[in-house]
C-alpha cells in the first residue's frame, strides 16, 4: 500500500453497502422523503436504507418505510438495483487533517429498489427523515431529488399500471 503523502492516515477502504428501498404509491401518489441526514441530505428519495444481516432487501425496504415515515409498505416486487458512490462522512472532525483524508473516501451502496402501494395514514418524518409525504408524480421535476429517482418513479408507476394498480389522481 502507497503511504499517502504528509502524515495524512490512508481513507478507509471501500466497501460496498447493500441497502433497499421502496416506490410506494397511493390514490396515485407518490411516497417520498427528504434525506435529513449524509451526503444526500435535503434531497428528496424514495424511503429506503441498509439492510440489516440476514435481512431480505423487501424486508429491508418495508422496514425501512415504517421506520422514516410510519406507513406500512406491502411490496410487490423488485424495480432495478442502483448502485451510487457518495463521500464518506469524517469520523474524526477534532482533527482537520484526519477529517480531510477521511472526507476523502467514497461509501459505495448497492440498492434494490423495490415498489408497491403504501398503507393507510399520514407519513410522519423520523429516523434520518427531516420530511415526509406523498406527491404527485408531475411534481417530483420541481423537486431536488436523488440520482435516479424521477426514472424509478416513472417504471414502477408503468409496472403498477400493467398490473391495474396504478390510478393517478387528476391534477388540482
Amino acid at each position: 500500500m502507497t503511504k499517502p503523502p504528509g502524515n495524512l492516515p490512508p481513507p478507509p477502504a471501500d466497501i460496498v453497502i447493500e441497502a433497499a428501498s421502496a416506490i410506494l404509491f397511493r390514490d396515485g401518489l407518490v411516497l417520498l422523503v427528504e434525506r435529513g441526514r449524509g451526503a444526500l441530505s435535503g434531497l428528496w428519495s424514495a424511503p429506503g436504507g441498509r439492510c440489516l444481516e440476514g435481512e431480505t432487501a423487501a424486508s429491508a425496504a418495508r422496514r425501512e418505510v415504517l421506520e422514516e415515515t410510519g406507513i406500512d409498505a406491502e411490496i410487490i416486487g423488485a424495480l432495478c438495483v442502483h448502485e451510487i458512490a457518495v463521500a464518506a462522512p469524517p469520523t474524526d472532525t477534532s482533527d482537520a487533517a484526519h477529517g480531510e483524508a477521511r472526507a476523502l473516501a467514497v461509501q459505495r451502496f448497492r440498492i434494490i429498489v423495490h415498489y408497491g402501494r403504501a398503507g393507510p395514514g399520514d407519513p410522519i418524518p423520523a429516523s434520518d427523515a427531516a420530511n415526509a409525504r406523498f406527491f404527485e408524480v408531475a411534481d417530483i421535476e420541481q423537486l431536488a431529488v436523488t440520482p435516479g429517482l424521477a426514472a424509478f418513479v416513472i417504471e414502477a408507476g408503468l409496472r403498477l399500471d400493467a398490473m391495474g394498480e396504478y390510478r393517478p389522481m387528476p391534477r388540482r
